[in-house]
């Protein structure tokens, strides 16, 4: 990988303190960060999303001092794939490169990172409206199991739980013919991505995100999924992320707040627990616990 633009990652599961780590490195070695969060991309969710507070100036969203990129860009209606996520970040580095500052990513979805540092070829499958409402119709049990016939190998891999990303698969390998982890090829890097992961116990990552919950609960999370509720269907993607979705139980009358908030503390540590396994699968980590440990090469 001589010769090519250096870039650095920080990774980790959801509240493990990516973006102060990012932050300070961003001040120590002269960088501007590119979120690669597929949940704070959206404008008008903060609280559940855990998004930095910051302003919007010359293009950027700052966050203390530092320029933030893809983050705070769409609306909750509005579609947004890895595909857009990689095009944008790419154009992005470039900029940053070329204006002689380090290009730092930063973020827990882990495909979005994968797409950069591993230069992944994306199927670029255009939604089929049909297939997805006849699709639609199935329950999850019913979609993992299509899953596991017509494409194997994508059932192996991905969380069958999670019914938009089994929904997706389904699709790209009925529409293309062929399976859609065959499809994200690994392609020749165009950075030297140098990835850091950020290494805490099950214990303390858990308590972090307890104490996380408890904190957006009283920031003020039941009125800003209430706003959103007026505006927008709970069926899109954006209102059925971690936050919106069981807070969402609550104010439809189907869980008391004390069993919306406790399943949302759930949901997230399994969020977290999910983040982690797919983060292992990669050995070009450097698993840190902070600044000090930060050092690139």
């Amino acid at each position: 990988m001589n010769g090519l633009p250096k870039i650095a990652v920080i990774l980790g599961p959801t509240g493990s303190g990516k973006t102060d780590l990012g932050i300070e490195v961003a001040k120590k070695y002269n960088g501007e960060i590119i979120s690669a969060d597929s949940r704070q991309v959206y404008r008008q969710m903060n609280i559940g999303t855990a998004k930095p507070k910051g302003e919007w100036k010359n293009g950027a969203y700052f966050v203390d001092g530092v320029p933030h990129y893809l983050m705070d860009i769409i609306d909750p209606d509005e579609n947004f794939t890895v595909v857009d996520f990689k095009e944008r970040a790419i154009t992005r580095i470039d900029d940053i490169l070329k204006r002689g500052k380090l290009p730092i990513i930063v973020g827990g979805t882990g495909l979005y990172i994968s797409s950069i540092v591993d230069n992944l070829d994306i199927p670029k499958v255009a939604p089929d409206a049909a297939l997805r409402t006849e699709l639609e119709r199935k329950n999850p049990d019913e979609l993992a199991q299509m899953l596991k016939e017509i494409d194997p190998e994508s059932s192996a891999k991905i969380d069958l739980k999670n019914s938009r990303r089994v929904l997706r698969a389904l699709e790209v390998a009925m529409v293309s013919g062929e399976s859609f982890f065959e499809q994200r090829r690994k392609q020749a890097p165009i950075y030297e991505a140098h990835e850091f992961g950020i290494n805490l116990s099950r214990e303390e990552l858990y308590r972090r995100l307890d104490a996380r919950v408890d904190r957006q609960i009283k920031d003020g999370l039941i009125d800003e999924v209430k706003d959103l509720s007026q505006k927008y269907s709970w069926d899109l993607p954006s209102m059925s992320g971690i936050g919106y979705k069981q807070i969402g139980y609550y104010l439809r009358g189907e869980m008391t707040l004390e069993q919306a908030i406790e399943t949302l503390k759930r949901d997230t540590r399994r969020y977290a627990k999910r983040q982690k396994t797919w983060f292992k699968r990669d050995k070009k980590i450097i698993w840190i616990s902070g600044l000090k440990e930060f050092h690139l090469p």
